[in-house]
């Protein structure tokens, strides 16, 4: 048995490697430490994967898909098993909800509210879709022509530490209900959930070698999750430019890759816009999670008439929230995962102020708390888009507020980032909706809301944010190989 520790309610466990249904040490017998980010202390030792333990798990995965006890498994029975999975992670909500906080930072009433409910219903959703998926088949002059979509093979799962095992079951749910294998390796801020998820995956009746999950560093045990050649899927989550290197790693084998990567989304409110439903949304775009969400409304470009009316009441309610302890319930604002990532936060608002950005809140570590990584929810206002502030992805709690003049300029500033993955209008013009809306050059936009998702739908971004798109039939088509059969009548 892992040695375990008592958190709360959680039994916070030393993690290993879950290899072949079986949780082993990494080959080297190394480990190393994940930590709590609102104390900085030690959480629990963690196996320190290497290539040598990847490419263990890769051959398992290998072996596994070529035996066919899941490949060629009747669909409804993998789907009954992916069910399963879907119901024990309700039955341990609580726990994984605490764990993910815990190894997170976030606020216990998010994992608890959305991360751990919403991959519950990642796993069931693809479960029942997977037994209706249309297969083409079509007949002309005597010949019968028809397409299969056969799973493609091993899977390479790479998952960032902002959502952890939301982004885990996202992914794996899919691969798995269209019949393949699956190695993940989490992020090695945030392991500790995704490690969880094989327990669930022996209690439900998953057989062994069909999920493999490995810690340790992206540059060993990632980079040979990239390129070895038994693998014919890789989809990863993270940084843009670690993005490039995966793909740039998978073209060796000419391996398909989707990636979803960076963003720095437009949340435009124009002047019609019910304010105060746009202050709330705009609020909960930029500091749930503690602003660290890829689709984060982090650029909210104001129209000119209204801006100082937006920037006070958007200020009055930035004063509101409360930072403090994730497993508090009242919590609103949690730690930054890593002191690193907070010094990196910290040294954006330099920047921002240094360029001429104006500070309205925040812009420091809070004071009480700085045994832990948080920092209060800061707000810059006045500016120009060309600022670093406005084109990097800064990844914390820190909305830049840019001043617009007419809708013309809303979307040429939208437009005018690297990144293309996410946006947010604000307007009560159905008309001025639908011409935003197909301009905006972006993967996902939302209208008068944010962070809803019809799992249905496709979701990815342009330019810098990604290639490919998963969700519904999407993530069916990329998980799959498509096989044309003709046959002569």
């Amino acid at each position: 048995m892992n040695k375990e520790t008592l958190i709360g309610k959680a039994k916070v466990k030393d993690a290993k490697l879950f290899i072949d249904g079986d949780y082993v040490d990494a080959i080297s017998g190394e480990t190393f430490d994940t930590l709590n980010p609102a104390t900085n202390e030690k959480l629990a030792s963690v196996a320190n994967g290497s290539d040598a333990d990847a490419k263990r798990a890769i051959e398992t995965a290998q072996r596994t898909f070529e035996s066919g006890v899941w490949s060629k498994m009747p669909v409804e029975e993998r789907s009954n098993i992916l069910c399963k999975m879907s119901d024990l992670i309700l039955e341990r909500v609580d726990e994984l909800a605490l764990v993910e906080t815990l190894d997170v930072g976030k606020p216990i009433k998010e994992s608890r509210g959305f991360d751990i409910p919403r991959a519950a219903q990642n796993f069931r959703f693809f479960a029942e879709m997977a037994k209706y998926v249309v297969h083409e088949h079509y007949d002309q002059h005597h010949v019968m022509s028809y397409a299969k979509y056969a799973p493609a093979g091993v899977t390479s799962l790479i998952i960032p530490w902002n959502l952890p095992f939301m982004q885990l079951t996202w992914k794996a749910s899919a691969a798995l209900a269209s019949g393949n294998t699956v190695v993940v390796k989490p992020a090695s801020y945030t392991p500790l959930s995704a490690v969880m998820l094989g327990e669930i995956a022996n209690e439900a009746g998953l057989p062994p070698g069909v999920l493999n999950i490995l810690t340790g560093p992206g540059s060993t045990v990632g980079t040979a999750m990239a390129t070895h050649p038994f693998v014919r899927r890789i989809s990863f989550v993270g940084e843009s430019n670690t993005g490039k290197m995966v793909m740039k790693n998978a073209s060796e084998n000419l391996i398909p890759v989707s990636l979803e990567l960076g963003g720095k989304s437009a949340n435009i409110i124009f002047e019609d816009a019910d304010l105060d439903e746009a202050v709330k949304g705009s609020l909960d775009a930029i500091y749930r999670n503690q602003g660290q969400i890829c689709l984060a409304g982090s650029r909210i470009l104001v129209q000119e008439s209204i801006y100082d009316q937006f920037l006070d009441k958007f200020t009055a309610a930035v004063k509101k929230i409360k930072v403090g302890d994730p497993t508090d319930e009242k919590t609103d604002m949690g730690a930054l995962v890593s002191k690193s990532h907070l010094e990196s936060v910290d040294q954006y608002v330099q920047i921002g102020l240094e360029e001429g950005a104006k500070l309205a809140l925040g812009g420091k570590r809070v004071e009480g708390l700085k045994n832990g990584n948080f920092y209060e929810p800061t707000v810059l206002y006045d500016v120009d888009n060309k600022m670093r502030v406005a084109q990097e992805e800064i990844f914390g709690p820190v909305p830049v507020i840019i001043p617009f003049k007419e809708e013309e300029d809303a979307i040429r500033i939208a437009n005018d980032s690297i990144y293309g993955l996410a946006g947010v209008v604000w307007t009560n013009d159905l008309r001025r909706a639908q011409r935003v809306t197909s301009e905006v050059n972006s993967g996902l936009l939302w209208v008068n809301c944010w962070y809803i998702r019809d799992l249905r739908t496709p979701f990815g971004g342009a330019k810098a944010s990604g290639i490919g798109r998963e969700g519904g039939r999407h993530s069916f088509e990329f998980y799959t190989e498509a096989k044309t059969v003709t046959m002569k009548l």
